[in-house]
């Protein structure tokens, strides 16, 4: 009988725990990442997932809780280690210590318009940890990067940031990243000609970052109305 295999010999019920499921939403926000970032980490294997009948990805809140508590595998874990967390680090530390000739650019942007740019930035440091590791379609991430590099400049452009101090932002960025880079390469003990490699893909997805920001100002973003 079903309902006598729920109960042990005192009688009490010892049916396991509903396992819950969660959206793609849910799981990203739940991880504290994008949901970009998310759906590549699913396609590369990095977290377990099922997907429904009508094709949604859903996610055992039990592997996420695992994740977050250092009991399972975290995503990011690569040769370069966790190279995102270090390069939000190291850029936070800056930003901190509120050096006008380090970040004077950031000074002239409203905390309303620095909330809508942190998203962008994680965005773009996970995006380099994903494009190091990555061995095939890196033409997409390459134009994911530009697509941030344009969200970017139209962001800056938005708060009536001029030019200049927006490739000073750039630069600042990049600095950081490249840096972080060479250290996450050290700390895992890869090869000069490794870390050379990794510095030149680094740089190859900041120019594109460049080209995007460059295309938001030419194209006078925003638009004046009428």
């Amino acid at each position: 009988m079903i309902g006598a295999q729920n109960r042990s010999a005192e009688g009490r019920d010892v049916r396991a725990p509903v396992q819950r499921w969660l959206t793609l939403g849910q799981a990203s926000r739940m991880l504290g990442v994008d949901e970009s970032t998310l759906r590549r980490w699913t396609d590369g294997g990095k977290i377990r997932f099922f997907r429904t009948p009508g094709g949604h990805r859903r996610f055992s809140e039990a592997d996420l809780e695992a994740i977050i508590a250092g009991h399972g595998a975290h995503p990011a874990s690569s040769r370069y280690g966790d190279l995102s967390g270090l390069a939000v680090a190291r850029i936070r530390r800056r930003l901190q210590r509120g050096k006008e000739h380090e970040a004077a650019w950031y000074h002239t942007v409203d905390e309303k318009e620095r909330e809508r740019l942190r998203p962008l930035g994680r965005r773009l440091v996970d995006l380099v940890s994903t494009y190091l590791e990555r061995r095939s379609g890196k033409a997409a991430l390459l134009g994911e990067a530009r697509s941030i590099g344009l969200e970017y400049g139209q962001e800056l452009a938005r708060s009536q940031l001029p030019l200049r101090q927006a490739l000073e932002a750039f630069t600042f960025f990049r600095r950081s990243v490249d840096e972080t880079t060479r250290q996450a390469a050290q700390r895992n003990a890869l090869s000069p000609e490794e870390t050379l490699d990794a510095c030149g893909q680094v740089m190859a997805l900041a120019d594109e970052v460049l080209l995007g920001i460059a295309q938001a100002y030419e194209e006078g973003w925003p638009r004046s109305a009428g």
